[in-house]
């Protein structure tokens, strides 16, 4: 069964305000050559840099953007800097989901009022640029929320990053805007702890939920609720695998990663087609479906009219899928690090708030594909 939640926020009051997703931090093995694989494959823009030539000993840090996405790729520079033994653990992955929210002190408070377990105090860092104020609160496995306050800074990123000229040209447009949403996979039966929460933490409400036959294939099969702030600018699907005949993306994830984390990113493009025939240029590698999927003529049916011919999407497996509201476009990569752990996603929205429903079966058989091929199904 299915249930989708009204979009529109419930509350007049927000305990918990969050303007949006202010960066995503990964922490890489080799942060240049991840920037430089950012900015050849994905279109993205170094913008700002921070490392041992700024007096920051333990890292090299590497700012991208492309719209308001903007990802931070940190790596270690020497054998004993903190979160050396956090890479050799889960390998490439999201260690933090930053939230840019107006009042950091308060938001803080508010959340460890509502039981949220501390990880950095509320400080204040400054340059000539201006000032920023952060503060950390734990979420699922080893992730993060960093809290930022930044409407007195006007530097690059952060007090101590300094501009940095891009790596390669700017492309001509960018691949895509914005963070869609961030999907986190969680261990069996945690997924409804960590619903409630963004319920009771940050006044997140849920917006979707699958279960049942909706989620699952032949083969495999798993659970996901969404919940998402009042704007809906923020939202956080999360999964956790089901019993079924062998493992699900989430239970392989999850050995690979050896815990809970961010299992992919979905990133708002405003030209699937092009984007997608940019990237795969560039070597990067999206799931595969059958012919099958696109002459369906119950798809066909079920989908009506899209801005694209149906023929174009197949050539580029691209997934459609229609709600109420309208419809949308999707693809996914595979994973992009050597473990299988986290993937991307992009998503073309024409009205529809949905995930793709419809979708699911198909790219769950795709992943599975995947997983045999690997040896992990």
């Amino acid at each position: 069964m299915t249930a989708v939640a009204d979009a529109r926020p419930k509350q007049a009051h927000d305990p918990f305000p969050v303007k949006g997703i202010d960066h995503v931090a990964f922490l890489v093995g080799n942060a240049k050559q991840a920037a430089h694989y950012y900015s050849t494959a994905f279109g993205m823009t170094l913008v700002a840099y921070r490392g041992p030539e700024q007096g920051h000993r333990d890292f090299a840090e590497y700012v991208m953007t492309s719209g308001s996405a903007r990802f931070l790729i940190r790596g270690a520079v020497h054998a004993h800097a903190p979160g050396v033994e956090h890479h050799a653990k889960h390998g490439d992955g999201v260690t933090e989901i930053a939230l840019e929210v107006p009042d950091v002190e308060a938001a803080y408070r508010h959340a460890l009022s509502k039981g949220a377990t501390t990880l950095q105090e509320p400080t204040i860092e400054k340059d000539e640029h201006g000032t920023v104020k952060v503060a950390a609160i734990a979420t699922y496995g080893e992730t993060r929320h960093t809290l930022v306050e930044r409407h007195e800074y006007h530097g690059p990123f952060l007090p101590g990053f300094v501009a940095a000229d891009p790596i390669v040209a700017k492309p001509r447009k960018r691949y895509f805007q914005a963070v869609d949403h961030i999907v986190g996979n969680v261990e069996l039966g945690k997924m409804d702890e960590w619903v409630e929460f963004y319920h009771r933490v940050m006044g997140f409400t849920n917006m979707a939920e699958f279960i049942g036959d909706d989620i699952a294939t032949d083969y495999s099969a798993l659970m996901s609720k969404v919940v998402a702030n009042g704007s809906r600018k923020v939202k956080f699907p999360l999964n956790e695998p089901a019993i079924a005949k062998k493992k699900s993306q989430i239970d392989e994830y999850l050995e690979f990663y050896d815990g809970p984390g961010v299992q992919h990113i979905a990133l708002a493009t405003n030209d699937i087609l092009s984007t997608v025939d940019t990237m795969r240029a560039a070597g990067v590698e999206f799931l595969a479906v059958p012919d099958s999927y696109y002459d369906d003529p119950v798809l066909r049916a079920r989908i009506g009219d899209v801005r694209a011919e149906i023929e174009e999407l197949k050539k580029r497996r691209i997934l459609v899928d229609r709600d109420e509201d309208g419809y949308l476009l999707q693809i996914f990569t595979k994973p992009v690090q050597d473990r299988p752990t986290v993937f991307f996603e992009l998503i073309e929205r024409h009205g529809s708030l949905g995930f793709g429903k419809g979708n699911f079966k198909a790219l769950f058989e795709a992943i599975e594909r995947e997983q045999d091929i690997r040896g992990n199904l």
